[in-house]
């Protein structure tokens, strides 16, 4: 209880000194963030000393103690000194997991790219915000502009009746019509564009929305690496 008291009166004194020194100066030879440190510190090396005085009697089994807390130190460091790469592995793991899921990663020069996966049936499927609205759309090079169908159309809150169905396409459903549109945005990650062409099919034309070249073409690159995409602004 004596012990417990002591460690409350040194933290508590810690703090009052940081406070009244108010972030400028140092603390006894020490520059404030270092004294705060050393605050913070001090509870768990006294946990430590505590454990290694309680079993003083026991060579081995001070070892022992020495050992376990020298493992989650280390355990606990190297968790903190590769936080950023665990997280890239553990997008990418979940992109694999998860179909249409963009894994943002930062390349050697410090810019964003995005990874996609192939699906089972060969094709990249991405998840991109159109005006606001998330919709499940093939990476398609093959179309010329990105083109909804009239599901995703109504979605996004396009008025289907105010529609005229100039163009002529072919879709995997055969040659149709479709309706030019401008959409206000077109996100994929961090990659954003504004006023994007792009077309409506005709009802039941079109089974799945297509991420085409009106938006592909603005990328800086846009590049296939065995089972992944990866897409530069």
């Amino acid at each position: 209880m004596i012990r417990l008291i002591i460690l409350l009166v040194v933290i508590g004194i810690g703090l009052a000194a940081l406070i009244i020194n108010d972030d400028s100066g140092r603390i006894l030879g020490l520059r404030s963030d270092e004294f705060g440190r050393a605050i913070y510190l001090l509870p768990i090396a006294l946990m430590l000393s505590a454990g290694i005085w309680g079993s003083r009697r026991n060579v081995g089994e001070t070892m022992r103690q020495m050992m376990i807390w020298l493992v989650i130190i280390l355990a606990l460091v190297t968790v903190y000194l590769y936080r950023q790469e665990a997280l890239g592995v553990g997008n990418r793991l979940l992109a694999g997991l998860v179909p249409g899921r963009a894994v943002v990663v930062t390349t050697s020069g410090g810019g964003q790219e995005i990874i996609l996966h192939k699906l089972l049936n060969g094709h990249f499927e991405a998840d991109v915000s159109v005006n606001g609205q998330t919709i499940e759309m093939l990476v398609d090079t093959g179309s010329s502009m990105v083109a909804l169908s009239q599901e995703d159309a109504k979605r996004i809150g396009i008025d289907l009746s105010h529609l005229t169905y100039s163009m002529t396409v072919m879709t995997a459903n055969g040659r149709g019509r479709a309706a030019p549109v401008t959409l206000d945005q077109v996100a994929i990650g961090p990659i954003v564009r504004n006023n994007v062409a792009a077309s409506v099919a005709e009802d039941g034309r079109l089974d799945q929305s297509l991420l085409g070249m009106s938006f592909l073409e603005t990328l800086g690159s846009l590049q296939m690496q065995t089972d992944e995409l990866r897409i530069r602004d």
